[in-house]
């Protein structure tokens, strides 16, 4: 929240609801000097949160008994003027009239009825700012010199509703001006004296380039006449001063000279000044300046701008010290100059700083403030203090007072800063500045304007309001001005108390039960001891046990339900602090806020609650109004109520196949194909592959993808939700499983196994090298085979022929037809060595 920083709940019917728990509005911090004026004592922070924490209900919580009442509670709050029998439900009270404007029309009050008036503002004199200048047109008087417009006004305040206007404010050129030149003449200000004595027409020749009319005087003050400020022995009153200084006696404030335009005479009668002395170092300049401030006449003060310039190099008594002399009666704030001399100073005490600052604002008088070196810091306190006031460095022998004097004149003159008198109880004031530049001030800024420059237009919006009615409802007077001038805005304050429609009230009314009141605004105001809605009971009758009965429902003991109380033997129904929430009947039985509720919408938000049953609209049913007899949302894509595959119940699909589900029975999760037409987006959310990789953020996005460890941890078919099991591969021949499925919410769930099965991929060398050495080991074997049945053969061959011999029938001698195949030959010529 913009004012506290805190969220409303929903234990709080509304933000200004809890606000009021929680918001501890900030006063306006105190001010170090109390002027009468509402800029230092005004709550500006809790008119803030007065202003943000009003809603409807506080209409109601008033409890407002007529149409005047109503008013004053807030520019919200309206008062029905309808007639008892036509606006009033059974039960409620004449209060319930008062309501904010948007709950009486939804009551059945019509805009012509109801009692709403508002402010207004009427401007009674509006003479324009002065616009001319220095060198022409003729001299004005400064009653003919306007810097401030409007003059006057009246506003016309409905209790809590705001009336702005505009103040334009213009610096004039040629302004005339009075100084009044203050002087400590204690001894210590002996060398200061002597070069004031030419300050007459050397001021006055600078002055002249800012004004044609310009006005100085002298005064000069001491100390209080009495111990231990001065010594009293009778040589020290007629010579304070030690050794052979020739001083004049003591004394406490002299008015010199009288404002004059003649800078010689100020010359002459300065020149004839002589220094005095007191005891203590701090001197009675505020006894000084409060005449200067009060005597007006003896000084000679106009309505025009008036500087006052305190010239010393010493410190200041103040209230209480007074009683260091035996003096202990406050100062008084009244003029007490006899032949221009004060004469109370040994009676009334030194007045206090906030003192000061009352009578030099009341009397428009800027202070300046020239001190030495060495008091700087205390004087730049003091001028924080008062509004309107400068401190300028003092020389030792005060040869720089003019330049100073030029300056702290140059400083004050060019800010302006408003100021507003005491505001009446209730009435409070806000300001908004429109500064040079475009700068705009708020708050405390908003009272002033810096930097302005002679024939520079400056404007300001204020606003006043009104909070309650004054207790005599009488027209109030309050003024704002700017600090340092003569020219003030009067404004008129009329506060709107009454409504219109009680003038034309009927006194003695046949409508308020005989003329037992006047019967104004659509509503009985009884006469003294009379009470009820038509005024129709004695006040002695009003706790009667016999009038009790009338107010129990079929002789029950609860009054009125516990809803409301027993009035002249009717029931008169509590208020809620919801406006929209109201209790009636004639027993207060009834009410508009315990029907039954879906959605967490009174009778659904499609009807409304009188006596505790929903009266539902158009095309809905059921007792909280939450069955819509529409079927346009139980329509499929094929135009089918529910797909043909189910009823629609309250506009919602109640499908009776069980393998069809969502709104309108069109979804099929364990029907074929559905794998084949999830499979691409599954895989490309789930591993960023396959075919829609490039689309998939655009086309994919229409169901919940939840990832799982291994297939293990797939969800199971249960009948709640059916559920398809899926297993698909894609173009790396890699397997993966996933789950489909929709819940209640028509939600599409897919669940996936985030790991894919793949088939290994092959290593050729190792293969190759088997098949060649398989080739080489079968060719072997082959061989060894090979070898082995020929052995085996042989041997077989062999065998039988071992046999076949062993069986043949011929003996061994020789056949006769046998020739031997051997021939011997003998070589003839061998000898046989």
């Amino acid at each position: 929240d913009p004012v506290c920083g805190v969220s409303w709940t929903k234990q709080a019917r509304s933000p200004c609801a809890l606000m009021s728990l929680l918001c501890t509005p900030t006063p306006h911090p105190p001010s170090p000097h109390p002027l009468p004026w509402g800029r230092i004592t005004s709550p500006v922070a809790h008119v803030h949160f007065l202003l943000l924490c009003t809603d409807g209900t506080e209409c109601i919580k008033a409890n407002a008994k007529s149409c005047g009442e109503c008013i004053q509670v807030s520019e919200k709050c309206g008062w029905c003027t309808d007639h008892v029998s036509t606006f009033l439900k059974q039960g409620e009270p004449k209060s319930a009239r008062c309501d904010d404007l948007e709950s009486l029309k939804k009551k059945g009050c019509s805009v012509a009825k109801i009692e709403n008036p508002r402010g207004s503002q009427t401007v009674d004199k509006d003479v324009p700012v002065t616009n001319r200048s220095k060198a022409g047109g003729k001299k004005l008087t400064p009653e003919q010199i306007t810097q401030i417009q409007p003059q006057k006004l009246t506003l016309n305040l409905r209790s809590g509703e705001a009336q702005s206007f505009n103040l334009k404010f213009k610096r004039a050129e040629d302004y005339p001006i009075d100084l009044y030149y203050l002087m400590d003449l204690s001894y210590s200000m002996k060398d200061d004296l002597e070069n004031v004595k030419n300050l007459g027409t050397s001021l006055m020749y600078e002055m002249s380039k800012i004004t044609s009319d310009f006005r100085i005087g002298f005064g000069s003050f001491v100390e209080k006449t009495v111990m231990p400020y001065i010594s009293t022995t009778p040589a020290k009153l007629l010579n304070p001063c030690t050794g052979d200084q020739n001083c004049t006696s003591p004394f406490s404030y002299k008015n010199v000279l009288k404002l004059t335009n003649d800078g010689q005479q100020f010359n002459t009668l300065v020149g004839q000044q002589q220094i005095s002395g007191n005891l203590d170092s701090p001197e009675g300049g505020f006894d000084a300046i409060m005449q200067v401030a009060v005597c007006g006449e003896q000084i000679g003060w106009r309505n025009v701008t008036r500087l006052l310039v305190f010239s010393t190099d010493a410190g200041f008594h103040f209230a209480g010290d007074g009683k260091l002399g035996g003096i202990v009666l406050p100062n008084d704030g009244k003029c007490h100059l006899e032949n221009n001399m004060y004469t109370m100073s040994h009676y009334y005490d030194y007045p206090s700083i906030a003192h000061l600052v009352q009578k030099l604002s009341d009397n428009n008088i800027q202070t300046i403030f020239a001190v030495t070196e060495e008091f700087q810091p205390v004087y730049k306190e003091l001028k924080n203090l008062i509004p309107k006031s400068a401190v300028g460095t003092l020389s030792a022998n005060s040869s720089n007072v003019i330049n100073l004097i030029i300056d702290a004149y140059n400083s004050l003159s060019s800010e302006v800063i408003l100021e507003n008198s005491k505001l009446p109880d209730g009435v409070t004031i806000a300001y908004q500045s429109h500064c040079k530049n475009g700068v705009v001030g708020e708050g405390e800024n908003g009272r002033k304007c810096s930097n302005i420059s002679i024939g520079d237009e400056v404007s300001f919006n204020i606003s006043v309001t009104a909070h309650k009615c004054p207790k005599q409802n009488k027209p109030e007077t309050i003024k704002i001005k700017p600090l340092g001038f003569t020219e003030e805005v009067e404004i008129v304050l009329k506060f709107i108390c009454e409504c219109e429609c009680q003038k034309t009230g009927e006194a003695n009314s046949k409508m308020c039960h005989n003329g037992n009141g006047t019967f104004e605004c659509g509503a009985c105001r009884c006469n003294d001891g009379r009470v009820g809605r038509l005024c129709e009971c004695s006040s002695d009758e009003v706790n009667s046990d016999d009038l009790d009965a009338n107010c129990r429902r079929d002789n029950g003991t609860d009054i009125c339900s516990n809803n409301g109380d027993c009035v002249c033997g009717t029931c008169e129904c509590k208020k809620r602090d919801n406006p929209e929430e109201r209790y009636s009947g004639e027993y207060c039985e009834c009410d508009n806020f315990n029907c039954d509720r879906s959605n967490n919408k009174l009778c659904g938000g499609h009807g409304r609650c009188e006596c505790r049953v929903c009266i539902c609209d158009t095309n809905y049913t059921g007792s909280a109004c939450d069955c819509s007899l529409d079927t346009t949302t139980c329509l499929a894509s094929n135009k089918q109520i529910c797909n043909g595959r189910g009823n629609c119940e309250c506009g919602t699909c109640k499908c009776t196949d069980p393998k069809f589900q969502g709104p309108t029975c069109e979804i099929c999760p364990t029907c074929p194909g559905v794998c084949a037409e999830h499979k691409d987006c599954v895989q490309c959310r789930a591993f960023g592959t396959g075919e829609k990789k490039e689309t998939c953020e655009r086309d994919c996005g229409y169901f919940k993808l939840i990832k799982v460890k291994d297939r293990d941890k797939l969800p199971q078919p249960v009948q709640a939700f059916p559920l398809m099991h899926c297993k698909e591969r894609d173009n790396n021949d890699c397997w993966f499983y996933y789950t489909y499925m929709v819940d209640n919410n028509t939600e599409k769930i897919v669940h996936v196994v985030e790991k894919r099965e793949c088939p290994d991929i092959a290593d050729v060398l190792p293969i190759v090298a088997g098949v060649v050495a398989g080739i080489v080991l079968i060719g072997l074997a082959l061989l060894l085979i090979w070898k082995l049945l020929m052995i085996i053969h042989d041997r077989r061959e062999f065998a039988k022929f071992e046999k076949e011999k062993m069986n043949a029938r011929w003996d061994t001698g020789e056949n006769p037809i046998y020739k031997s195949a051997v021939t011997t030959v003998v070589n003839p010529k061998y000898e046989g060595k």
